[in-house]
């Protein structure tokens, strides 16, 4: 094949893969729009309805919690009734009611005040404060959703960027050595088959770009929606990381102390409130005591009777004696049992969590290792394709060595993205689940 390398510098169309492989940066249109990340988290954080849901849980959780405190105080209660009717609700009674009486009104107010309800009150209130706690976790928790979804789906864009620049770039290769080929085709040096392979191979990548066009597309739609911006099919994801060296590996490894963990907490708020149920059930059981005061007014709306007031204190005591062995019972033992379901669902809780973080550090660790093995495979592609086109040009290799070394370094390319975009994934979730991303404070999302 020496002829071809005398054709080719005749005509001087030999290039370097290595210089159009690098031209990544000068490919593809200008952007008309650009979102980065710290852009498209703070657009999810204020759009997200999860974190407005969180937030009116724990709106409703505190007007619980005011709910359960206003049972500190005396219950007042006031009422009043009138009556009219056609005929005398009582007739005339010489020298007492000459005329009878056709109506009659009552009015009254009560205040009441529990003494000892067996705790019920107090309880009553140290669940309410649970639940207010459970709520400001879980709508941080849900704030960390938010970021990594964002993250994730924001990666999984730039993953397809990134992959139609390879593609980009491999098509500007094959185009360059299919006109070679066309050129040598029509100087009769070549057989017609080896314009066709690389059609084919051509064809393939075309097949491809179109694939990751439309995949593009439907990743930046559900990015927009979820971040809450404007879809537009120009928009990209701004990234920015060197595709020629490592990370550096910050992290290490997980600590199993799952103090200050929000799911641990959760856990243990959890057994907090099942035993503070218990003890409500108890209280139902127990006797209640409360004191109170009444006034009373009635009389009749003309003067055929003269109004009357009365006040008096009252105190009442309540014994739920058949609760002692009949419904009272066995709803203490069934919430004693659910106590217990509550103790064995946190140590399962905790194996989960220990084995979910565990999981995450060694996914973090691998696809950090990922990134080496990439980087050297495409170092060592791009040099193997570098060796094949200088054979295929000095006639040393045939098109079928070349064609396989380009999908060879193409792949290799591809794989190196995957490779990165994999580890910024893998990076937050292992911060998701160890709870170390830097989020707002749930008072200024309110704002």
């Amino acid at each position: 094949m020496k002829h071809i390398n005398t054709y080719l510098s005749k005509v001087g169309k030999s290039r370097s893969f290595l210089t159009i492989f690098c031209s990544v940066a000068i490919l593809g249109n200008v952007f008309a729009q650009q979102i980065s990340l710290e852009e498209s988290k703070e657009a999810a954080l204020k759009h997200s309805n999860a974190i407005k849901n969180g937030l009116l849980t724990i709106e409703k959780s505190e007007a619980f919690k005011r709910e359960m405190v206003a049972n500190y105080f005396p219950n007042v209660e006031a009422s009043a009734l009138g009556l009219y009717a056609p005929n005398d609700l009582i007739g005339p009674i010489d020298g007492f009611l000459p005329n009878g009486i056709d109506n009659l009104y009552n009015a009254s107010a009560t205040a009441t005040e529990v003494i000892y309800a067996g705790g019920k009150i107090r309880n009553s209130n140290a669940l309410a404060d649970i639940q207010l706690e459970t709520s400001q976790i879980r709508a941080e928790q849900a704030v960390d959703s938010v970021l990594l979804v964002t993250e994730n789906k924001f990666w999984q864009l730039v993953q397809i960027q990134e992959q139609q620049k390879v593609v980009e770039t491999n098509e500007i290769y094959l185009d360059e050595l299919l006109k070679q080929q066309q050129d040598l085709l029509e100087a009769g040096l070549i057989a017609k088959n080896q314009l066709l392979q690389v059609k084919v191979n051509r064809s393939e990548l075309l097949l491809n770009k179109s694939r990751l066009e439309n995949m593009r597309k439907l990743a930046l739609l559900d990015f927009s929606l979820y971040v809450g911006v404007a879809y537009s099919p120009n928009m990209k994801a701004a990234a920015d990381f060197d595709q020629t060296m490592v990370p550096d590996f910050m992290y290490n490894e997980p600590d199993m102390d799952l103090t200050g963990n929000s799911n641990y907490e959760l856990l243990e708020k959890s057994i907090t409130a099942s035993s503070l149920q218990t003890k409500m059930a108890k209280a139902d059981m127990l006797p209640s005591l409360a004191v109170g005061v009444s006034a009373v007014e009635f009389g009749a709306f003309d003067d055929d009777l003269d109004s009357q007031f009365t006040g008096f204190a009252f105190g009442s005591l309540s014994i739920p004696i058949s609760d002692w062995w009949g419904g009272g019972k066995q709803r203490l033992k069934q919430e004693r049992i659910q106590e217990e379901i509550a103790q064995n669902n946190r140590m399962d809780g905790i194996d989960q969590l220990k084995v979910a973080i565990t999981q995450s550090w060694y996914d973090l660790l691998n696809a950090h290792e990922q990134i080496q093995y990439a980087l050297e495979n495409k170092q060592l592609a791009e040099e193997n394709l570098k060796v094949n086109r200088d054979n295929y040009d000095n006639g040393l290799s045939n098109l079928t060595d070349l064609l396989d070394a380009q999908a060879m370094a193409q792949n290799a390319q591809s794989t190196l993205i995957d490779a990165y975009t994999n580890y910024e994934n893998k990076e937050i979730t292992y911060l998701y689940r160890t709870d170390q991303l830097v989020v707002p404070t749930l008072e200024s999302l309110k704002q």
